[in-house]
C-alpha cells in the first residue's frame, strides 16, 4: 500500500516518462509534490523501490525504470496499458524489444504487433547544433506501444552529451513524432535556419525562442520564432548496450 505522497509522485513519474521519454529531474519531482527539499523526494523514491514499484538505474544521470503501477489504477491512469518509455535491446530486432520489455516487467506482446519499423533519418546533435540531419536512411524496429495511434514518427541516432540530465545520452536512439508545434517543455528537433538540427527543451518566451541543454556546460540559446522550425517532438528513447 502507498502512502499519497508516494502514490503522487510514482504517477507524476511516468506521466512524464509516457510525455518525454524519460524521468523528470529530482527537482521538477520536488516542485510537483510541493516538498521545501530534495531529502523528501529521496525518501520517496527509496520506498517506491522497496515495494517493487520503480528501479534507479545505476551509473546513469536521473534515470529511474518504472516496474509497475499499482493494482488499483483505473483504465485510464493506464492499468494493463502501461509499458516503460526507454527499451533497452537490439536495433532493429522485434523479438529482443520483446524480450527486454519482459525484463523490465512489460506485459508481453507476440506476433508482429511488437514492434514497428520508422526510418532512421540520421543523427541530432545534443549539444552544439550540426548540420541539419539526413533525410533517408535505414528503418528501426521501435516497439509499437512506443508510438501514437495516428501520425508519422522517425528515429535519430543522438550525438553529445548536452541533454544528458534529462537521461539522453550519446549514442541512445530518440522517437520523434514529426509535428511542426510544441509546447514549452517539451523536447524537440529544432532546424534552426534551415541549416543546422538539434535536440533540445522547448521554451517560449514572447516573440522568441529558447533552445534549452539539460547540461550545466551548455548554455541555453535564443532565436527570434522565424529562426527555427519545430520538425517534431520527442516520444521515446531506445538505448543499446
Amino acid at each position: 500500500m502507498l502512502t499519497r505522497k508516494q502514490y503522487d509522485l510514482l504517477m507524476f513519474i511516468h506521466k512524464r516518462m509516457q510525455r518525454d521519454g524519460v524521468s523528470p529531474s529530482f527537482d521538477e519531482m520536488k516542485d510537483a509534490l510541493d516538498l521545501r527539499s530534495k531529502s523528501g523526494i529521496h525518501r520517496l523514491i527509496t520506498a517506491l523501490e522497496e515495494r517493487g514499484f520503480i528501479r534507479r538505474l545505476a551509473h546513469r544521470a536521473r534515470a529511474v525504470e518504472i516496474l509497475r503501477l499499482p493494482e488499483n489504477l483505473d483504465d485510464r491512469a493506464g492499468r494493463g496499458g502501461f509499458q516503460p518509455s526507454v527499451i533497452e535491446g537490439d536495433r532493429g530486432a522485434a523479438e529482443r524489444d520483446a524480450a527486454a520489455m519482459a525484463r523490465m516487467g512489460a506485459a508481453p506482446v507476440t506476433g508482429a504487433a511488437s514492434a514497428m519499423d520508422i526510418p532512421l533519418v540520421g543523427r541530432i546533435a545534443a549539444g552544439v547544433p550540426i548540420e541539419a540531419i539526413q533525410q533517408s536512411g535505414p528503418h528501426v524496429g521501435v516497439p509499437s506501444m512506443m508510438l501514437s495511434s495516428s501520425g508519422e514518427h522517425f528515429a535519430l541516432e543522438v550525438k553529445g552529451d548536452s541533454m544528458i540530465d534529462a537521461g539522453i545520452h550519446e549514442g541512445d536512439l530518440v522517437v520523434i513524432h514529426r509535428q511542426d508545434d510544441a509546447q514549452t517543455g517539451d523536447i524537440v528537433v529544432a532546424l534552426i535556419e534551415n541549416q543546422e538540427a538539434t535536440l533540445k527543451r522547448l521554451r517560449r518566451k514572447g516573440g522568441a525562442i529558447a533552445l534549452e541543454a539539460a547540461n550545466p556546460a551548455y548554455e541555453t540559446r535564443v532565436y527570434r520564432n522565424d529562426q527555427v522550425r519545430i520538425q517534431g517532438r520527442m516520444v521515446g528513447l531506445i538505448r543499446t548496450y
